[in-house]
């Protein structure tokens, strides 16, 4: 019986074929699909790069989580005062990678060296203005419950080690994209990350 990492060794020699891609398990996705309405979905390398978090609450205490994994450093500005308990544990556990601002935004200065910018605030008003900031000076954002305002999506996502999956719905259900996860998540065989790591040994 073939393991997870032969299946991933075979898919690295499936060659693209005409008008089909052929992938692991033997999977055909035509050309002739619809090549519009989707989103670009890439492993954004953040290693070093300035993100800059608006807000402290629960959505922002993922959002932080998301970056830290990618190994960003982390500018946070909210009131304590609606900090999520998450996100306190996070901003003392790792002062070296966090900058806390206990205050509410300030303006443009506060967009000075951010490679990226998050706002996950109740306040529309406010995103819509720290996006319009953001653009102005060609910075990418995400702004929370407002898909319009959004240059990328956060996906609803699995990782185990290496290797992480996204799922993502371009804005439309988070809900639905979470349950598809769900069902995604519990077809992977437990040793899926150490068959990558596995991988990774042998092509290095």
């Amino acid at each position: 019986m073939q393991g997870v990492g032969d299946n991933l060794r075979q898919a690295e020699d499936k060659p693209v074929n005409g008008n089909h891609i052929e992938g692991a398990a033997g999977c055909q996705r035509s050309h002739t699909a619809s090549l519009s309405g989707g989103s670009l979905l890439l492993a954004w390398q953040l290693k070093h790069k300035n993100v800059l978090i608006v807000g402290g609450g629960d959505v922002a205490s993922g959002r932080i989580e998301s970056v830290l994994v990618a190994d960003a450093h982390v500018t946070l500005v909210s009131p304590s005062a609606g900090l999520h308990p998450l996100t306190k544990q996070f901003i003392e556990r790792y002062p070296d990678r966090i900058t806390y601002h206990d205050r509410t935004f300030a303006g443009a200065s506060d967009l000075e060296n951010a490679d990226m910018v998050l706002t996950a605030i109740d306040d529309v008003e406010k995103s819509r203005e720290i996006c319009a900031l953001a653009r102005e000076r060609r910075i990418p954002i995400n702004v929370a419950d407002i898909p319009p305002s959004c240059d990328f999506y956060f996906g609803s996502q699995i990782r185990s080690g290496p290797l992480q999956i996204m799922i993502s719905t371009n804005g439309q259900s988070p809900k639905l994209a979470n349950i598809i996860r769900k069902q995604i998540e519990a077809s992977l065989p437990e040793n899926a990350g150490g068959a990558v790591e596995r991988v990774g040994v042998l092509r290095s």
